[in-house]
């Protein structure tokens, strides 16, 4: 072979090789968010809580092993709705207008989805979408209406509403795996692949009935809190496992069988939810429930529980369903990264695990979330990306879901507008952007009151050591808490002497917040 020749094989090497060896950043990625709802970071094993050791997410943990797991994660706004308009625009609440389930979303407004759309990436959303009007920004869509159903759930389509037999996070999967089979895996892709699971009424699918059923989980310390050192806004919350969760609907009682023992429901919508979650079963579906559940009826009928024996027993229900909601889940998980793995799309693919908000598990006596309280203002987030972050990393610096849409835009190459008021995550990915580059603090608002649970509306901040948090509405009272002494906020420091220096810099801190995020004046709250 001549050396001309030699020369010219020797170019054509290296520039393979050069392309071979291109970093993740400079090849567009696909793009796999997972959002499940109402997930608390609690029922994950990754995080080492005792729940999660009991109920454990292996596929759903495979995410963190591979990739990274964030230990300070938080959202916007803690209500399904409000927080996934955060995510999409990457703005807080009062900028992207939705601040309350009782709004509607303004689709026109500018999303990353959009954006990504626009400068090449196939786009798909399906499951849970929750924001009354249409996707917009997307190739394929197929989403639930409002909240949708565990069993045989309907969806809305472009061109239809159809009504599909099965489970609802197995379906969610099946439309997602789907539409990957269909796409041109030379081009990237966004794939929003978002769950009902496991929301309020937790109810299980066929084969994990009675999963952890036999299983006793351990009660928070604080669950039966008597709020002596916190606020007004605690004690007067309707979401008390005690009082305010339903026997019938949450914890599948028959309204008969409540009657007979003398319980009422505190809302009489528990009562008819009860009736049409089973009435949506297939004759199949219902033998299979009332296989499992026609036991733990007996049971009750037969039991003579009261007082705190009650509320024990309403919570060891309520975990045995929701944890068994999040098992689907995380086999569902476990299809979507086998599938990637098969496909050779895993090592250009970056793939987010997370939640629309955190969730309370007992802590407090609560249910269901809203609070900027830690367990409903952190939410899980793992994120794996190939060859970027590094396996089996954390970070726990202070993150937020408005923080989504400007990381997407800068892994794919593409302007971070000026308007999007959250920060990319993608430093952090490469441990980068640490100690005194990154912000100091949250800022967090809360508008859905009166409404369902009550939750007082409130605004505030949270540091890495403290938090404070203003509820203005029909009560003025601040609150307070130093997390470094008390992890579980159980003792409001607002007035205390030694703290009110603290106190200080914070309500400074918040004023600064304010101002930067332009936040709205507060007669508009």
């Amino acid at each position: 072979m001549s050396t001309a020749r030699i020369t010219f094989v020797f170019i054509i090497l290296a520039i393979l090789s050069s392309a071979c060896n291109k970093s993740a950043k400079e090849i567009q990625p696909n793009i796999v968010f997972i959002m499940s709802d109402d997930h608390a970071w609690q029922a994950i094993s990754a995080y080492n809580h005792p729940i999660g050791e009991l109920a454990p997410t292996p596929e759903i943990d495979r995410i963190a092993e591979e990739g990274m797991i964030f230990h300070n994660m938080y959202v916007a706004n803690s209500i399904c709705g409000p927080s996934r308009a955060c995510i999409i625009t990457g703005k807080f609440s009062h900028i992207n207008g939705f601040k309350n389930n009782g709004n509607r979303f303004d689709a026109d407004q500018w999303t990353f989805p959009k954006v990504l759309h626009d400068n090449g990436y196939q786009t798909a959303v399906v499951g849970k979408w929750h924001l009354k009007s249409l996707p917009q920004g997307f190739d394929f869509w197929q989403v639930l209406p409002g909240q949708g159903h565990y069993y045989n759930p309907d969806f809305y389509t472009a061109t239809d509403t159809l009504r599909v037999e099965g489970y609802v996070t197995d379906i969610i999967t099946d439309l997602a795996l789907d539409w990957l089979d269909t796409i041109d895996h030379s081009k990237p892709f966004l794939l929003m692949y978002q769950h009902k699971a496991p929301h309020r009424e937790w109810l299980p699918a066929e084969e994990f009935l009675d999963l952890y059923h036999q299983i006793a989980f351990p009660e928070p310390a604080n669950m039966f809190d008597s709020y002596e050192n916190m606020g007004t806004a605690a004690r007067d919350a309707e979401m008390l496992i005690s009082e305010h969760m339903a026997v019938t609907s949450d914890n599948k009682i028959h309204p008969d069988i409540a009657a007979e023992k003398g319980i009422e429901p505190f809302l009489r919508w528990y009562n008819n939810a009860y009736h049409n979650n089973l009435n949506r079963m297939n004759s199949e579906q219902r033998a299979n429930w009332e296989r499992v559940y026609g036991q733990i009826n007996e049971a009750f009928r037969n039991s003579t529980l009261t007082g705190d024996d009650l509320t024990s027993w309403k919570f060891q229900r309520y975990m045995q369903d929701y944890l068994a909601c999040i098992k689907s889940v995380d086999v569902n998980v476990g299809r979507v990264l086998d599938y990637l793995k098969e496909n050779d799309l895993e090592e250009n693919t970056i793939v987010v695990y997370t939640s629309d908000q955190g969730f309370y598990l007992g802590e407090h006596g609560w249910f269901d979330k809203r609070f900027m309280y830690e367990e409903s203002f952190r939410t899980p987030m793992l994120i794996k990306y190939p060859g970027v972050i590094q396996p089996g990393s954390a970070s726990s610096l202070l993150t937020q879901n408005i923080d989504f849409a400007a990381t997407f835009l800068e892994i794919a190459g593409i302007s971070i507008p000026d308007e999007v008021q959250g920060i990319s995550l993608a430093p952090l990915f490469e441990g980068k952007g640490y100690a005194e580059n990154w912000r100091s603090s949250l800022y967090y608002h809360y508008y859905e009151f009166p409404s369902i649970h009550m939750a007082k509306r409130h605004n505030g901040i949270r540091t890495d050591r403290y938090k404070l948090i203003h509820f203005y509405n029909d009560i003025e009272e601040w609150e307070l808490y130093d997390l470094q002494n008390d992890p579980f906020e159980m003792n409001n420091l607002i007035n205390k002497p030694d703290y009110q220096q603290t106190r200080l810099s914070l309500e400074k801190e918040l004023d600064s917040l304010m101002i930067m995020y332009q936040e709205t004046p507060k007669t508009e709250w």
